[in-house]
């Protein structure tokens, strides 16, 4: 059984929801299994396991144009691994939400990669095609926000996580059940 490891931070409960679709999207490709992980609850044995991990998929929100201040202490914490090549050739994708349509969200997600880069680990891309881009679309299409380096969220900032966008929770979905097929053909 191949094994995908979610890990995210989440500051208002928004970035857990879309991790917990990542998860289920990573969980639906069959033999494969995925867990979540806040970096909030990290332990050793979690790290051990991350090690382990056939692929690791990243979430955080976008805060300031930026990973939040926690995910960050997690990618810093992560230089021990980096040090010791742990991560090197696992396979790697990100995800993020923010308030904002855009909130400079590319800029997190091009974070995360730069972390599996420098940790020699093989970016994941998203797979599908820009959504809501043309007279016929709609905010249900998948990848709504258009964003072909991972996936993107948007929820509003006074609404709580039940309320996001199904569209934004199904691509995300989908780059967790991506991240799984590419599991199986390359690892």
């Amino acid at each position: 059984m191949k094994q995908v490891a979610v890990v995210y931070y989440s500051g208002y409960g928004h970035t857990a929801h879309q991790a917990r679709s990542v998860q289920a999207g990573a969980a639906s490709v069959g033999g494969v299994s995925a867990k979540l992980y806040s970096v909030s609850e990290l332990d050793d044995a979690a790290w051990e396991e991350l090690d382990a991990a056939d692929a690791i998929i990243f979430g955080t929100p976008t805060y300031m144009g930026s990973a939040a201040a926690k995910f960050k202490e997690f990618m810093e914490t992560s230089s021990k691994r980096w040090y010791a090549q742990a991560w090197k050739d696992k396979l790697a994708a990100g995800f993020t939400t923010s308030a904002s349509q855009s909130g400079d969200k590319l800029n997190t997600l091009i974070q995360l990669m730069i972390l599996a880069c420098q940790h020699g680990m093989l970016w994941v891309s998203l797979d599908l095609l820009p959504g809501n881009n043309s007279s016929q679309g709609s905010v249900n299409d998948l990848n709504r926000l258009g964003c072909t380096s991972g996936a993107m969220a948007q929820a509003n900032a006074d609404q709580g996580a039940d309320a996001m966008l199904e569209s934004d929770l199904r691509t995300a979905a989908r780059l967790g059940e991506r991240v799984a097929e590419q599991v199986l053909r390359l690892r």
